[in-house]
């Protein structure tokens, strides 16, 4: 992949000024590291993208989710925000990005990685939710458990949707408590990066 983590992460904090959004774009990112780890160990044949570009399409995944672009163009206008800040990224990430909103975009997940993306997107809201009602507030005193007892309430964070955790995790021929350890110890892994 050409451009670089750091490039990339400089292009998030000027376009966002809520580092939340940046927060979450870096949960996403663990996210997909961590779902790359997990299905390149159980499905090795079937990936064929790097790493970096997995967890790219995390990273970038809402760079242009802005006033000014529409709903059904969110994942589509990013590759013209790269282009004007100079920054090539492969196709594979593209695609990704725009498939991870393909119920606006038509651009339907085939893959592993743009199922992973759809899937761990919502998900990675959740356990942010579920880890600031514990009494440490930490990622690392957060369960699965608590999670899947969170996930259950439907009042609990309603603007997560729980039929896309769901659908990601069936497409990915995995169960909902799977996909959450995944992410949850990849969210671990960066707590601090993200206040956690």
């Amino acid at each position: 992949m050409k451009a670089k983590r750091e490039k990339l992460l400089a292009i998030l904090n000027k376009y966002f000024e809520n580092k939340n959004l940046v927060k979450h774009m870096l949960a996403v990112e663990a996210a997909m590291g961590g779902l790359y780890d997990f299905f390149k160990a159980n499905h090795s044949d079937e990936i064929k993208e790097t790493r970096q570009e997995w967890a790219a399409a995390g990273l970038l995944h809402d760079l242009d989710y802005q006033d000014n672009v529409p709903l059904e163009k969110h994942g589509l206008a990013t590759p013209d925000i790269l282009a004007s800040e100079g920054v090539e990224v492969p196709e594979t990430v593209l695609r990704a990005i725009a498939a991870h909103n393909w119920k606006n975009t038509k651009v339907m997940p085939k893959t592993l990685m743009e199922w992973s993306l759809f899937g761990c997107d919502e998900l990675t809201g959740l356990i942010v939710a579920a880890a600031l009602v514990l009494p440490s507030r930490r990622l690392a005193d957060l369960r699965v458990e608590n999670i899947l007892r969170r996930f259950r309430e439907k009042s609990f964070a309603r603007g997560v949707n729980r039929d896309d955790v769901r659908l990601g995790a069936e497409k990915l021929g995995i169960s909902v408590d799977e996909l959450m350890a995944v992410v949850l110890k990849a969210m671990q892994g960066i707590s601090h990066e993200l206040g956690l």
